[in-house]
This record gives C-alpha cells, sequence and structure tokens, in this order.
C-alpha cells in the first residue's frame, strides 16, 4: 500500500512543530536563567533568578515532569555508642550551677550539654533551667515546654539536679560566666573552677563561636553525647500538638505514602540584609521560595508533594512555591483549631520554634533553606533517629539533579557530631 501524502505533510509538520517547541523552551526558560553564581557553604553552585516575576514564573513552568519523587528509606539501625557515667554521692559539693535556655530549641540542646558538663565537673548540683525567649519579659517555665521529669531521670547518677533553686540563693549570690559551647575540661579547669570555689554558686551564660555542629579533633564524651540526645522530650501537650500536625501532614501526603518534606523558609529572615547576599567569601546563606521551588522540582519531587514551612503565617513571597507545589502549609494551616489561641498567639514564638524544630525532626526529606544552628541540629536528631534525607539546595540550573549530589555534608561525609554519639 502506498503512503498517503496527506500523512507524510502531517508527520513533517509534527515534527517540526516538536523541533521549534524544543527551542523556544530552552531558549526562553533556560537562556534566561543565567544570573551570577553563588555558593551555599554547605555544598556546591546555585544559580538563582533575579529577574522579573514573569520570568520567575516561566522558569518555573519548565519543571512539569511527574515523578514519584526521591524518597528513600529511613536508616534504623543506629544505636547510642555512649555509656551513662555514674557519679557518686560522696563527690558531690555543696554548690549550685544555674542557667538559661535561649533562643529556640536549636540553641537548647547545645545549653543543656554545656551546663550539665560543667556541673559533673564541679561536681556541683545542675537547677533546672527556665526559658527565655529575645523579648524582655519573655520568661518560661522549663515544663511549659519540655517534660521535667524525663529530663530528672534521665540525668540520675550523672549529675544531682533540682527543679528550683534554694530560696537563700539571691541574684548577687551568682557569679555570671561567659561559657564557649561544646565547653572543654580544660576550659572548665581554667576559667570556671576557680571561680565556682570561690563563690560557691555560679550562672552560666553559653555562647556559640561557631554555629555548625562538625565533628572536631576533641571527642565528644559519654556525658555530652547524653546531654545533647537524651535529655530533651516535649511535655505532653506539646508534644500532642506536633503529633496532629505531623500526621495531618501524612494525611495530605496520602499520594506519596503519606510522606512529605519540611523546609527550614522564613521570610523574616529571607529579608534581612545578611541574607540576601553572601558572606564575603562568595558562600550563599539563604534560598528564596523560588530557589527551593525550582530545586525540589528538579530533583524530582511532583506537585502531589506534601510541604511544610517553618514559616508561622502565610506570606504573599511564598505563592510562587505554592504555584508549583499546591500542597505547602505554614503552621497556620494544619494546627488544630483549638490549639492555635495558646500556640500561635503573639506571646507563643517559643513555641512555635518548638514546633518547627520537632517536625523538621520528624518529616521524610528535610531541606534547610537557612543556613545556621537551626539546619545542624535538626541534622543531628534526624541523623540520631535516622531520618539522614537532608537536601541542601545547589546547582539547580545544571543539566543533571541527581539526588545523591545535594545530601548534606553531615550525612554524606558522616562529619556531624552526632556521628560520635550513635554508631
Amino acid at each position: 500500500m502506498g503512503l498517503d501524502p496527506r500523512q507524510l505533510v502531517a508527520g513533517v509538520l509534527t515534527i517540526t512543530m516538536f523541533v521549534m517547541l524544543g527551542n523556544m523552551i530552552h531558549r526562553e526558560h533556560f537562556r534566561e536563567y543565567t544570573p551570577p553564581l553563588l555558593q551555599h557553604p554547605e555544598s556546591t553552585t546555585v544559580r538563582y533568578d533575579t529577574t522579573t516575576k514573569e520570568a520567575s514564573e516561566n522558569s518555573l513552568e519548565t519543571f512539569t515532569k511527574e515523578t514519584e519523587g526521591p524518597w528513600k528509606e529511613d536508616v534504623l539501625d543506629l544505636k547510642p555508642c555512649w555509656t551513662k557515667p555514674v557519679l557518686e554521692e560522696t563527690e558531690q559539693s555543696q554548690g549550685f550551677v544555674t542557667f538559661s535556655l535561649t533562643n529556640g530549641p536549636e540553641y537548647h540542646v547545645s545549653q543543656i550539654a554545656d551546663a550539665v558538663a560543667v556541673a559533673r565537673y564541679l561536681r556541683a548540683t545542675l537547677v533546672v533551667p527556665d526559658i527565655r525567649g529575645s523579648k524582655p519579659g519573655d520568661k518560661r517555665n522549663f515544663e511549659e515546654i519540655y517534660d521535667v521529669e524525663k529530663f530528672i531521670k534521665s540525668l540520675d547518677g550523672v549529675v544531682k539536679v533540682v527543679k528550683y533553686q534554694p530560696d537563700n540563693i539571691s541574684a548577687k549570690d551568682l557569679e555570671v560566666l561567659r561559657v564557649p559551647n561544646r565547653v572543654t575540661d580544660s576550659h572548665i579547669a581554667e576559667q570556671i573552677e576557680p571561680v565556682f570555689r570561690a563563690k560557691g554558686n555560679i550562672r552560666l551564660a553559653t555562647y556559640f563561636p561557631s554555629v555548625n555542629m562538625k565533628k572536631t579533633d576533641n571527642d565528644i564524651n559519654s556525658v555530652a553525647c547524653l546531654a545533647m540526645f537524651g535529655t530533651l522530650e516535649l511535655q505532653p501537650e506539646v508534644q500532642e500538638v506536633v503529633d496532629s500536625m505531623v500526621e495531618r501532614l501524612r494525611t495530605l501526603s496520602r499520594k506519596s505514602d503519606g510522606q512529605f518534606i519540611s523546609v527550614d523558609l522564613r521570610a523574616d529572615i529571607l529579608e534581612k540584609k545578611g541574607c540576601q547576599g553572601n558572606d564575603g567569601t562568595g558562600s550563599k546563606r539563604c534560598y528564596s521560595p523560588q530557589e527551593i521551588a525550582i530545586f525540589l522540582r528538579k530533583v524530582g519531587f511532583n506537585k502531589d508533594t506534601a510541604i511544610y514551612l517553618t514559616q508561622s503565617r502565610w506570606d504573599d513571597s511564598l505563592n510562587v512555591l505554592k504555584e508549583l507545589f499546591p500542597k505547602t502549609y505554614t503552621k497556620e494551616g494544619i494546627m488544630p483549631a483549638d490549639k492555635k489561641p495558646k500556640f500561635l498567639n503573639a506571646d507563643a514564638s517559643e513555641f512555635e520554634k518548638v514546633i518547627d524544630f520537632y517536625i523538621s525532626s520528624r518529616s521524610d526529606v528535610f531541606v534547610p533553606a537557612i543556613s545556621g544552628l537551626f539546619y545542624a541540629n535538626v541534622a543531628g536528631k534526624r541523623i540520631a533517629s535516622g531520618k539522614t534525607q537532608i537536601l541542601v539546595p545547589a546547582n539547580v540550573a545544571s543539566s543533571s539533579a541527581a539526588v545523591a549530589d545535594f545530601i548534606s555534608h553531615y550525612v554524606s561525609r558522616k562529619n556531624h557530631l552526632a556521628y560520635s554519639c550513635f554508631c
């Protein structure tokens, strides 16, 4: 049977149309997407769009491939490597060590570890800390957020712990000492012990020379491991809120087998001057909603993927992310209605930070859009629980986008402090 001339013409036109379409996509989207390169401190390079909103939307429209998403199984065979050290009762001194938890849960774990290390070395009694926010007068009791009984029990035999500072000790009796995060025995012996012996009671204030949690040449000991990973648990009501929000996200993710992504993305930080550029070395500090959207799409997550943002309330800057991932939520979108008055009011910033930290620790994938201690300590908690899929955005404009290329160095190089505590 001869070939119908009309079929031949139709075939040629079809092929021509696809060739023209391919050239148009390449010219209008990928070629336009060529602003300067910046580097993230934790990975390679990223191209980011500084063009108009229209061009940004066009860039997003190119990533329309539907896939199952690059999910992977958790690593469940990690166990604590440390042994619980026992302190003989006869070794106890009469002095007290007091301190406060400040700046959010990403700082709390380190502050706990330093205070326990100091109290243990001095054979002092540790007073359960209060929790202080960034605003003057923003102060909470430890048990409003954490389980105080489990905290004390976890340190039984390690250091002596009391809930409250004795009435006969006033603020003037406490010498305030600044302590570097990951304090060493030599620092305690040289800078803290002499003051403690002279004053009898001290108050600690931890400062952070570095905001990463990489391993160092000084091995972390059992006391620090226990303090960082075995002492803090949420009190029941806060835990219930976190559990209900995680369950809600898993329900919304039924097309992804209940898996969801958490992204540490906060509009107020992205707007700050220090987050808009780099640190002077070409290192990129944070990623915009548009960059996150392009990155997630490029590595294979589809439009049905549920995303939790640490942003508390919706901001218009997030619309570009929601266009590509309609199931993108902030706390106000998934928190139970009866819990919002307490946990989303103007005075609830500490609750909000804790909720973000623990949901980010439990999601199937965590993406740090902002570099810093939140990223570092969420990574540590995830490593401890075997949830090692932590993806750092980078190189989103490259032709290849294998998920393995974006795994956090904390995991790929096993250089997080947590790998000294879990094996």
